[in-house]
């Protein structure tokens, strides 16, 4: 499975575009879509370089679920997940009570605990009150057929890709 339109639309809301390095809340370097790993003071990307990073940043994102995560996801729970990761990191989503109670099943449990991660160093922030809000609500949101786990990422990306081409003909038709 890969992230999907949703989950990725959801991290650049939240992350935003950053050409230049700055320092995030929790006082690491970062730039582009919230990347971390390689920034560094006086670093700057290009738009087309930040979605290079982004995307490659995922990658390790779609391990942690594959590695951690043993029951199936709708791709909705999925791409929530893929924005929570992304923030938190693969760590802390390891050791947490989400990861945890997602395995035994308990998905009302997990909707509970994206609000408990509000915090950077400690300080309550807004954003990430608004961030967890906005996990939860694609996690619980029932539009997206169950997808077991296992199934192969391409032909997930084929179907979104044919379902935006119909989309696109229908709009055509009724214009």
């Amino acid at each position: 499975m890969i992230i999907g339109k949703r989950g990725l639309g959801l991290i650049k809301e939240y992350e935003g575009l950053e050409l230049e390095a700055y320092l995030c809340p929790a006082n690491v370097w970062t730039i582009g879509y919230g990347h971390t790993k390689t920034a560094r003071k006086g670093m700057k990307v290009t738009e087309k370089q930040a979605e290079a990073l982004l995307k490659k940043d995922l990658d390790w994102v779609e391990k942690a679920i594959e590695v951690n995560v043993k029951v199936s996801l709708t791709q909705n729970q999925y791409d929530a997940l893929c924005s929570f990761i992304y923030n938190v990191g693969e760590g802390a989503f390891r050791k947490s009570t989400l990861l945890r109670l997602l395995n035994a099943g308990d998905y009302e449990g997990v909707q509970a605990q994206f609000q408990r991660w509000n915090k950077a160093k400690g300080v309550v922030l807004k954003g990430l009150i608004n961030r967890r809000a906005a996990e939860r609500a694609l996690f619980i949101s029932k539009d997206a057929p169950t997808i077991p786990k296992g199934t192969v990422g391409p032909l997930t990306s084929a179907l979104e890709a044919l379902s935006a081409l119909l989309s696109a003909l229908f709009k055509r038709k009724g214009a």
